[in-house]
């Protein structure tokens, strides 16, 4: 029988037995709108020709208020009376699809699915194109696990809050610290995930930016993002904070924004109506729902001590803007709070009808799923040779090079014995980070090397946590004494940075330090440093070190990381990846609180600031380092010097000395400039290159010291230049917050970096 024969009737198979299992249980249906049940097929809600507002108006009013408080939390009970199957709302796909959420789940059917890098490796790429492109793989894998009765239509993900502090243990699941870049990152994952092709409102699946704000404390000496109350000045709110979700909701068009566990400035972000009602969907026009972080409502209530009784919790999370609670709590006390009054049903029937709208949207309420678009997806698209490849390409344009004295390519015919050392080695399941699914499979740091040259693998230490009991020093040492070549792979892993744990030290764990300075000293070839980790270290030891030719970040690099890695190492992929966060020193975690917001410097106490936009201290390695193994060359090609805004007759600035305009009116509607740049491979090897446009504005507002523009990505082959434009939109790109949180535009010297490359424009009204 021919493979996607095989699939097809895998499908069918599969569905039929869903149908029977659901039939024996419960007699339930298993999709709604059945077209084979005349009664059903012919409500409103059922009518395909109808808007998605019409249809849910129509279901609205067939409910009581207990049948809708149901559509309020993730676990959607049947309703036989309406054709209505259960639905779990909750699923995850951050970087493949998961079975962290109870929506979806592997089986001998579908036993796993491309596992692409940690996000944070992906964002290392800047390559927007790829953010897209693992999004439209990762939906397609979804659609396929749907149609079998696998996996759920709305998966929470991504995770877009900015990488503020280096030891957050969720750092490891975001794009980074950079506001634009977390942004291209928000809106070409989520597109990836939700484009149905078409141009319509049809969704693929429906994707969810999270969480909602400010939100960057796990665990912290003992302060839990449970309680922890977020003290965030309005102006690093709409600077930092802001922008990815505005950007997710606005250009990305996501379907849902999940709000977080801990209070900002005193309020649970779930309970702000300033925030849910009048940001996301007042400002920024939500097409879609909100919904809770799991049980968050309820940690309002019973460990915030937000309100007094449960029911003025669930009248204060749906009235601020709450349409969906993951948990149980809006189940439970929603119907007692409308008849106490502090809720009215319309409030309720706002919430569900937003819920009910993104199903609408997702053909939840079409039918038959074979029957309607991606309908013919199944098995035989999970896991394919393309998906796998796009997993390992992904690994390959993050990896970071930090340092190489020039031991880098490695010769596999040359080399006739490698040391592959490290806790890390041999890691496959540590490859994948946490909210993981199953991989289609895993090919290890040690698999990938060997499948060049010959190795002799030593762990060094048993686990990353390299206490004194488990390390191994004397057969690693001597591994690398007698290697041609050593590979040294270090770093973390969940057990030491993950959700519900932050770090305390930037330092490698344990006494991962000794492993590498002794086996580095040991070694008769060239050592070769690997760091496998979500968060950065202080590896200020290692870089110094002559004993250290080079040194690679990996990230969490995938199913596929062993792989890639052994691409880099061997000169068949040039690594062009770049760091997405800045590697700080050692002391930064000795003076710096991680609970203080703050994202700019104060000199008056030491306070260094946050970011590379801000921070003013010492770097290990800074925000866009990476090296190459050819050399790329920049130089302008034009740009203006002098830039005018035209502000209308009579505004106080053309009389008074300004400091800065308003970001927003008719004097920014094409107020824009090209900037065009030359970019020349000088070197001898092929590659592909990142090109920063950083922008450092005057000190007007406590501006940034300097922030991202825009980053395009190119590929030129040795000796081959391309041109690089970037369209500047001066309100929008050049534009910085000032202390009340409102855009300005400001007056005076702008300095643009290109690498090495300077140039300067004046702004001027």
């Amino acid at each position: 029988m021919a493979m996607a024969a095989r699939g097809v009737l895998a499908m069918v198979v599969a569905v039929a037995v869903v149908w029977c299992n659901n039939v024996a249980r419960a007699q339930t249906p298993v999709f709604a709108c059945d077209a084979s049940n005349a009664t059903v097929s012919g409500y409103g809600f059922c009518d395909r020709t109808k808007s998605s507002a019409a249809r849910a108006a129509d279901l609205l009013g067939k409910l009581t208020l207990a049948e809708k408080v149901g559509f309020l939390v993730n676990k959607q009970a049947a309703l036989p009376r309406l054709g209505i199957p259960a639905y779990e709302w909750w699923s995850e796909a951050l970087h493949g699809v998961s079975y962290v959420g109870p929506g979806t789940r592997f089986s001998t059917l579908v036993p796993g699915a491309t596992s692409f890098p940690q996000p944070i490796l992906t964002a290392a790429s800047f390559n927007a194109s790829l953010f897209r492109a693992i999004g439209e793989v990762v939906s397609t894998e979804a659609r396929a696990m749907h149609n079998v009765g696998l996996a759920g239509l709305t998966f929470w993900s991504p995770n877009i809050n900015i990488f503020r502090d280096p030891r957050w243990g969720r750092g490891q699941e975001t794009p980074g610290e950079d506001p634009l870049l977390a942004s291209k990152y928000a809106v070409g994952y989520v597109t990836g995930l939700q484009d149905a092709g078409g141009g319509g409102d049809a969704l693929k699946v429906a994707a969810c930016c999270k969480h909602y704000t400010a939100y960057d404390v796990d665990n912290w000496k003992g302060v839990e993002r449970y309680t922890f109350d977020a003290v965030v000045s309005q102006q690093d709110l709409d600077d930092t904070f802001q922008p990815p979700f505005k950007s997710c909701v606005i250009d990305g068009n996501v379907a849902s924004v999940m709000c977080s566990y801990n209070k900002v400035n005193g309020k649970p972000t779930c309970a702000d109506k300033d925030l849910l009602s009048g940001v996301i969907r007042g400002d920024w026009k939500l097409n879609g729902y909100i919904v809770s972080d799991c049980d968050s409502v309820d940690v309002l209530y019973n460990n915030q001590h937000y309100t007094k009784n449960p029911e003025d919790a669930a009248a204060i999370t749906i009235k601020s803007g709450l349409d969906l609670n993951c948990g149980n709590f809006l189940a439970q006390h929603t119907v007692a709070a409308v008849q106490a009054g502090k809720l009215s049903e319309s409030d309720v029937d706002r919430a569900v009808t937003n819920n009910f709208i993104v199903l609408m949207r997702l053909g939840f309420f079409d039918g038959d799923p074979r029957k309607l678009p991606f309908g013919s997806l199944g098995p035989k698209d999970v896991c394919t040779s393309s998906n796998q490849e796009l997993a390992r390409e992904a690994a390959r344009q993050g990896i970071v090079l930090l340092k190489n004295t020039g031991a880098l390519p490695l010769s596999a015919k040359s080399i006739k014995s490698m040391a592959v050392i490290g806790p890390n080695a041999n890691a496959s399941f540590t490859m994948i980070g946490n909210y993981e699914g199953t991989p289609c499979k895993y090919t290890t740091p040690l698999q990938g090397l060997g499948a060049n040259v010959a190795t002799v693998y030593q762990p060094g230490c048993t686990n990353v946590g390299c206490s004194g009991n488990s390390l191994q020093l004397s057969a690693a040492t001597q591994a690398a004494a007698s290697a041609d070549v050593t590979v040294l792979v270090v770093g973390a892993d969940q057990s030491v940075e993950r959700e519900s744990l932050d770090r305390t030290s930037l330092l490698l764990p344990g006494q991962q330090p000794q492993l590498v300075s002794a086996v580095a000293n040991a070694s008769r070839g060239p050592v070769i440093l690997v760091v496998m980790s979500g968060g950065p270290f202080d590896i200020s030891f290692a870089k110094s070190s002559d004993k250290i030719s080079a040194i690679l970040w990996v990230g969490y690099p995938g199913e596929a990381g062993g792989a890639a890695l052994a691409d880099i190492l061997f000169g068949y992929h040039n690594p062009g990846g770049r760091l997405p966060v800045t590697w700080y020193p050692a002391s930064f975690a000795d003076k710096v609180s991680m609970t203080d917001m703050r994202m700019r410097p104060d000199s008056s106490t030491g306070y260094p600031g946050r970011t590379y936009r801000f921070y003013t201290g010492d770097t290990v390695y800074a925000f866009g380092d990476g090296l190459s193994y050819t050399k790329f060359a920049h130089s302008l090609v034009s740009a203006p010097e002098q830039v005018a805004v035209q502000l209308a007759e009579g505004h106080a600035c053309h009389t008074e000395h300004c400091l800065s305009v308003e970001a927003a009116g008719e004097h920014c509607g094409s107020l824009s400039f090209d900037v065009h740049l030359r970019v020349r491979n000088a070197g001898g090897m092929a590659g592909g290159h990142t090109v920063f446009l950083f922008s450092s504005p005057p000190s007007a507002h406590s501006a940034p010291a300097k922030h991202l523009l825009g980053f395009e990505k190119v590929s030129l082959e040795p000796g081959q230049a391309g041109v690089v434009a970037f369209k500047v939109d001066v309100c929008k790109d050049l534009s910085v917050v000032d202390e009340l949180g409102n855009r300005k535009v400001a007056l005076g010297s702008h300095t643009l970096h290109v690498g090495d490359l300077k140039h300067t424009l004046n702004l001027r009204v």
